[in-house]
């Protein structure tokens, strides 16, 4: 699975940004993390994660 394909869990994005649960549902809710359901599983899609960083990085630049 190429990286623009690959689907995050939430303990991934956790983990890649060193934040709690409840900020990574935060983001989502607030829809600056697009996020899909599976089932009853949430996903993130990695290419996601990476446009977040990279607009957050130019805000706080």
């Amino acid at each position: 699975m190429a990286d623009h394909d690959e689907l995050l869990t939430v303990p991934e994005v956790m983990a890649r940004l060193k934040v709690s649960r409840s900020t990574v549902y935060d983001l989502i809710r607030t829809r600056r993390l697009a996020s899909i359901t599976i089932g009853r599983s949430r996903r993130i899609p990695a290419q996601t994660l990476t446009t977040y960083l990279h607009q957050h990085l130019e805000e706080t630049a």
